[in-house]
Formats: C-alpha cells, sequence, structure tokens
C-alpha cells in the first residue's frame, strides 16, 4: 500500500553516493573520501562507467568502510556517461538490466559481499521517474536477479506504484543538488544547487518537516529514505561532511528493521 506523504520530523535516513565511475585511464578517486560520510553506495558496473578493476576496488573500499553496496545500472553509453537518453524494447531493458546486476553480484560474492540495491544511472533515472511502464520492466529485471534487492528511485508517485504493484522493496531518494517542481520532479532544465549553505538548509528542511523546497518557493511534502550525494562539484565533500553533523546516516534496510522493533 502507498504511503501518503505526512509533514512529519525523519529520524533515520539513508546517505548514498556512486562508486566506480571511473575506467581505463579515467579515475576519480576523488570519490572514495566519500566513504566515511554515507551509508551505502551505487557501483557502477561497466555500462556507463566502471571497468573490472576500478569495481573491484570500489567493493573492497565498501567492504572496509562496512557500507551496504548497490549496483548502479545505466544505458550503455560509456561515451556519454550513460546521460544520453535510448530507446530500447522491452526485452532490451530486462536484458540491461539483468547482466548488469547479475555481474555485479556475481562479482560481489567472490569478496563474500552482497548487494542490497539497485539503483538506475542518469537518463536511465530520469525516464524510470517518469514513465511507470519503463520502471515496471526495471523493477521485473531487478526481481529476476533476487526478491531481497531494493528498488532505489527518484521519490514520487511511480515508484511507490511500482512497489505495490511488483510488489518490490523500494528506497525513495531525493538527489540533494537538484531542484524539483511542486509534483516532486526534477527540472533537468535548471542548474543544480551547489553551494553548501543552501543544500544544508534543504537537508534541514527535509529532516524538520519531510519537505523538499520545490521550485514555486514552496514546500512539497515526501516520502524519503535516502538522499543522494554527488561529488562532481569542488565542494561536494564539504556537504555530505556538514550533512553528517546533522544526522548519522543509516542504511535503509537497517532502518526499517529499527522500525519494525527487531532492533533498538
Amino acid at each position: 500500500m502507498q504511503k501518503t506523504p505526512t509533514k512529519r520530523s525523519i529520524k533515520t535516513l539513508d546517505f548514498n553516493c556512486d562508486l566506480a565511475q571511473g575506467y581505463g585511464v579515467y579515475k576519480n578517486n576523488s570519490e572514495y573520501e566519500f566513504l566515511d560520510y554515507v551509508s551505502s553506495v551505487n557501483i557502477s558496473c561497466g555500462f556507463h562507467a566502471g571497468d573490472p578493476q576500478t569495481i573491484r576496488k570500489a567493493l573492497l573500499a565498501a567492504k572496509e568502510k562496512n557500507v551496504v553496496i548497490g549496483a548502479h545500472i545505466g544505458y550503455s553509453d560509456i561515451q556519454g556517461f550513460g546521460y544520453r537518453a535510448m530507446e530500447l524494447s522491452d526485452d532490451e531493458l530486462e536484458a540491461l538490466v539483468v547482466y548488469q546486476v547479475g555481474a555485479l553480484m556475481s562479482f560481489a560474492k567472490a569478496y563474500n559481499l552482497e548487494i542490497e540495491h539497485v539503483r538506475p544511472h542518469g537518463a536511465m533515472y530520469k525516464k524510470a521517474s517518469e514513465d511507470f511502464h519503463f520502471a515496471t520492466v526495471i523493477a521485473r529485471a531487478i526481481q529476476k536477479c533476487s526478491q531481497w534487492l531494493t528498488y532505489c528511485g527518484a521519490s514520487g508517485e511511480i515508484i511507490e506504484k511500482i512497489g505495490d504493484y511488483i510488489k518490490i522493496p523500494i528506497s525513495e531518494e531525493i538527489i540533494i543538488e537538484k531542484q524539483y517542481n511542486q509534483e516532486l520532479g526534477i527540472e533537468y532544465s535548471l542548474p543544480d544547487i551547489a553551494d553548501t549553505e543552501s543544500c544544508i538548509k534543504r537537508l534541514q528542511t527535509i529532516l524538520h518537516t519531510s519537505q523538499v523546497n520545490n521550485t514555486s518557493d514552496g514546500l512539497t511534502i515526501a516520502n524519503i529514505d535516502s538522499i543522494h550525494f554527488s561529488n562532481k562539484y569542488s565542494n561536494s565533500l564539504e556537504i555530505i561532511q556538514r550533512a553528517n553533523s546533522l544526522i548519522a546516516p543509516e542504511p535503509v534496510s537497517y532502518g526499517r528493521v529499527k522500525t519494525s522493533g527487531w532492533v533498538d
């Protein structure tokens, strides 16, 4: 059953970031600095970014820091970093998802690790937040890999319907730097909010009221399980460090166990 968003304070929240965003000679070593401040990571699977060595390094780094691991799936577009839209049939999309999730699951198993969630990237993330059928194909493909995997995507009506319709665990996400409209859609034509103080104020509003600042100078109530932090700005590390001073992040799965009463 869909959760009706209500104005409330948030006591448990996951912080996530992306890993293995380089490939070959193109490295992104700054992303590893985030591991001290997040509770989960999304590891690229080789299609929009990542290669065997980079993925292995990311898995072992996440293991060392004891953060939850997820698959970061995207279009086969390494030149465009997965930001270019592609038209795929349902069968093509399903195969693309199963290939990437299955590869990371096997890779993780080799190092006695398991993945807990799957998060689309870039153009795939955008379309999944706007197109119910498209998101349904992704969710069913994830379930073919494991019924225990959580589908992580943009907070809003579509992912909530997916959770009900497909019976898949979901994690509703807000990207701290993105601008949202009144319907909780990301305004991709607008620039990111990249200054530290603005991002921290937005997070404070989320924590205190479960509301997201929108582009109409108002607030939109949302169900929020996780906050995504980018590392593409010079102050990105400062933003997530400041965020950690507001709340200690916890993985979505652990937060749900706490809520159930199984642990204190």
